[in-house]
């Protein structure tokens, strides 16, 4: 009994670890409107407020979760714990977008090994039979940091400074170190596994190289040489990656996994799903605020909708997956999405917030039905022996799935708001100040005293949201098409794990 107790005590500990990086993850986008006005941030440097983290953890959930397995999951997370606290306040004392976006990297880094060693903790602590209820728990501690991000931190940004978003994931931090110590116990997977590192570099310089290029090409547009040339190596560079991994003995990804067809369909739709999410989350604060007028506060709780629905799909989703199989809930969950998306782009700047609101619920409906089956399919598919490495290979796509979405949509919300925002009669230097932000271009509206131009703002950039909402929905058919093709309609079921005295130290 006592045994079982400190099972689901150790999951505590995993699911409040989770629950700092998912709040860490959607408090930012709140915060993105007051970062553009006080560190004079333009588009591109909010877009790496979010990629440097995002790319960063991305990279490395491969061999955060390979360390784990061979020197132990509870000394990587302890040491993954405080490394995310530490940049967690190098972060709230930023004096510069690149301060700012270097500790964001650091908290990624972080990151990357307390996601994938929790999943990977779970098959060892839990049996086939608990599994479920445990997965739930700890995919809830993560959603829960999609409503508490932004009411927490329009709530800190209404009362103190922008760094304070950051802070609160100190006092987290400090909790979930003493649970991790008191009750998770220590546990290895391969031990005799070796740490890749041609393919952690080529993984690492494929997804920059990509990801700024499309960032770039939204600052310099498509026809210049340079975003092109980023591109177009990005693939290039996985590629080779790809060719090193079937060639390795020791691969970082073993491409096994994806001969599962659960495994490669809910993996591609968590990231499809990823990729409409983190977009949303990008573009919905920066409408609140600037076309919408609301303060860091005001924009949470405008955003409580998308959670609504979110949480209102995931619930659905549970009870239908049993009855109809993960096929159709995920078909189903694609359309809902892409109703909603499509909808969305209907939205006009004088457009009222009962449309909005209408708009993001079915968005957010349509998340829910999407992201945890999506979810559970894959992590279903895995068995024990590769559950490290499996969990941290879903969550690495899942994590680029996140940054391009950012990347691709910003970009083009970007390229719709400069091609509509009318600057012919500002001098050189406001123009740029517009064209570079919708902040920057409300600041200088606001400055002059110019009521025609805050509307060429306000109109300019609700048509760049507008145009990014259709490619966000062209994904989340592309997502339904994938899972029709790929998702089982009964993913046949795996070994369950070995049992927690196997693997303890």
């Amino acid at each position: 009994m006592a045994a079982s107790t400190s099972r689901w005590w150790a999951l505590g500990a995993l699911a409040l670890s989770t629950l700092t990086v998912g709040l860490d993850g959607t408090i930012l986008s709140v915060a993105l409107p007051t970062l553009a006005g006080d560190l004079d941030a333009g588009t591109s440097d909010l877009q790496w407020f979010t990629n440097a983290y995002l790319l960063v953890l991305a990279a490395f959930l491969l061999p955060g979760g390979m360390l784990g397995d061979r020197f132990g999951r509870k000394r990587m997370l302890l040491g993954a714990l405080v490394l995310f606290g530490v940049a967690s306040a190098a972060c709230a004392y930023a004096t510069s977008t690149g301060q700012l976006i270097a500790a964001r990297a650091a908290l990624g880094l972080g990151a990357a090994v307390l996601m994938p060693l929790g999943a990977a903790v779970l098959t060892v602590l839990f049996s086939p039979a608990e599994r479920p209820r445990a997965l739930t728990i700890w995919v809830t501690a993560s959603a829960l940091g999609v409503p508490l991000g932004p009411l927490v931190g329009g709530w800190l940004l209404d009362n103190f400074w922008w760094g304070a978003v950051f802070l609160i994931n100190v006092p987290l931090v400090v909790v979930a170190v003493v649970a991790v110590v008191l009750w998770l116990p220590e546990s290895h997977g391969d031990t005799t596994r070796r740490f890749d590192l041609p393919g952690v570099a080529l993984s690492a310089v494929g997804l920059v190289t990509f990801t700024y290029g499309i960032v770039d090409a939204g600052d310099r547009g498509w026809t210049d040489v340079r975003p092109l040339v980023l591109v177009a190596a990005g693939p290039l560079i996985l590629a080779v990656f790809v060719a090193w991994q079937r060639r390795t003995r020791m691969p970082l990804v073993d491409l096994h996994l994806f001969r599962s067809a659960a495994f490669t369909g809910g993996t591609l739709a968590a990231t499809a799903a990823s990729f409409a999410m983190f977009g949303l989350l990008f573009t919905l604060p920066q409408y609140f605020q600037a076309v919408q007028g609301a303060d860091a506060l005001g924009t949470g709780l405008r955003l409580l909708p998308v959670i609504g629905g979110l949480m209102v799909g995931a619930r659905l989703a549970g009870r239908l997956v049993p009855r109809l199989g993960s096929r159709a809930v995920l078909t189903g969950g694609f359309a809902v999405l892409a109703a909603g998306l499509v909808a969305g782009a209907a939205t006009a700047a004088d457009s009222g917030y009962g449309y909005v609101a209408a708009w993001i619920t079915v968005a957010g409906a349509g998340l829910g039905l999407t992201l945890p089956p999506s979810m559970d399919a894959a992590l279903g598919a895995l068995s024990a022996e590769r559950s490290g490495v499996g969990s941290g290979l879903i969550q690495a796509l899942r994590q680029v799935g996140s940054a391009i979405g950012v990347a691709v949509l910003g970009t083009v919300l970007n390229v719709g708001y400069r091609d509509r925002v009318d600057v012919q009669a500002l001098p050189g230097a406001d123009a740029d100040a517009v064209r570079d932000s919708a902040a920057g271009g409300i600041a200088v509206a606001d400055r002059l005293g110019a009521p025609g131009l805050l509307d060429s703002v306000r109109t300019a950039f609700t048509h760049g949201m507008d145009v990014s909402l259709l490619a966000a929905a062209g994904v989340a058919v592309l997502g339904g098409l994938l899972t029709v093709l790929l998702v089982p309609a009964r993913p046949p079921a795996v070994s369950g794990p070995a049992a927690l005295a196997e693997s303890a130290v």
